[in-house]
């Protein structure tokens, strides 16, 4: 008897956890933030690699650009939004200077996550 009703709790926990398991992402626009002014290799780069996860994704992915501060005002947003892959940061290699430079708002080696080298 003991077993039985185990086996109807786990069958249950299964069960109610069945929609939860059934997400798929995207379910809504991801974005690309650009830290720097419109029309830039960086935008430009951005704004084709949106195009083509646009078309394999099956979801439009907005390009933003948000310039300023040389390029901590986009990285702070992007570093501030929530760790679920919906918002991405896309900058060139010189960014990488800009924690000796700087004082940044956010720790660069903590708070984003590399995910590709495009170009």
């Amino acid at each position: 008897m003991t077993r039985m009703l185990s086996l109807a709790l786990v069958a249950a926990v299964c069960t109610a956890s069945l929609p939860a398991a059934a997400q798929t992402y995207p379910d809504r626009p991801p974005r690309i933030i650009v830290p720097f002014p419109p029309g830039g290799g960086t935008d430009i780069l951005a704004r084709l690699v949106g195009r083509r996860l646009t078309e394999t994704l099956g979801q439009p992915v907005v390009v933003e650009n948000r310039p300023g501060a040389g390029g901590t005002v986009g990285a702070d947003e992007v570093a501030k939004a929530p760790p679920n892959g919906y918002t991405l940061l896309m900058v060139s290699a010189s960014y990488a200077v800009n924690p000796g430079l700087y004082k940044l708002p956010f720790d660069p080696l903590s708070d984003l996550v590399p995910v590709s080298l495009v170009a």
